[in-house]
């Protein structure tokens, strides 16, 4: 869904620093998952994805998506706990929620 490479540079990884891959990996997943629930709709990296067509629901992996999921991932690489011992829990960047907004589906 988002390249490895783009992800080591938002988090300001150097491109051949390899022992967090399979971590960045498993926060990927877990972005593209936060993306799902939040919207409530089915996230494809294209339009020529399966299933596209037929889900009129669908949501592409756009510039306002991939900030959000970007967003998340940083912030879960930093903060690779619950809560931070003698400080405050972080919670996910507003920022977050500001860009998935506009495509969250409301209702039952």
């Amino acid at each position: 869904m988002l390249k490895l490479e783009l992800v080591k540079e938002h988090c300001r990884l150097e491109p051949d620093f390899s022992a967090d891959d399979t971590l960045i990996g498993v926060y990927i997943g877990a972005a593209k998952k936060h993306v799902e629930m939040y919207t409530r709709r089915t996230l494809y990296a294209s339009e020529s994805d399966p299933g596209y067509d037929a889900d009129e629901d669908h949501l592409l992996l756009d510039d306002d998506v991939r900030t959000a999921m970007l967003l998340c991932i940083g912030h879960w690489y930093a903060n690779r706990e619950a809560a931070i011992v003698g400080a405050s829990a972080s919670k996910l960047p507003l920022a977050v929620e500001s860009l998935l907004q506009p495509y969250r589906i409301y209702g039952l």
